[in-house]
């Protein structure tokens, strides 16, 4: 199955995998212990966010370590990118309207 990153990111506990491993490269063993739940279940996570590329796996000696892959989170960034834009247009309009109805009041 095709899987790509919206899916990953619409998981919390993926979230919060990625927010770990964005600070330091981890060994499935050393995520699991953050998580309150099996660690077969962390595994089928860390699988989902290696498929979407999220994750990039390094073999060192006996370990495996995971590491964050900031290029793949610019797919996400750009489709972001028009939403931010309109939002920011819109608070900035918002803005000001409420400064103009506060020189209002403020010359009563």
């Amino acid at each position: 199955m095709r899987r790509d990153v919206f899916q990953a990111i619409a998981d919390p506990t993926r979230r919060a995998i990625l927010s770990l491993i964005v600070v330091q490269a981890m060994t499935p063993n050393a995520i699991a212990e953050h998580f309150d739940t099996t660690r077969q279940a962390v595994s089928n996570h860390i699988k989902i966010l290696t498929e979407c590329q999220l994750l990039k796996k390094e073999q060192s000696g006996r370990e495996i370590y995971y590491h964050f892959n900031p290029n793949k989170m610019k797919e996400i960034a750009d489709w972001l990118a028009p939403f931010t834009k309109l939002w920011d247009d819109r608070f900035d309009r918002l803005d000001k309207v409420l400064n103009n109805l506060k020189t209002e009041e403020n010359g009563k």
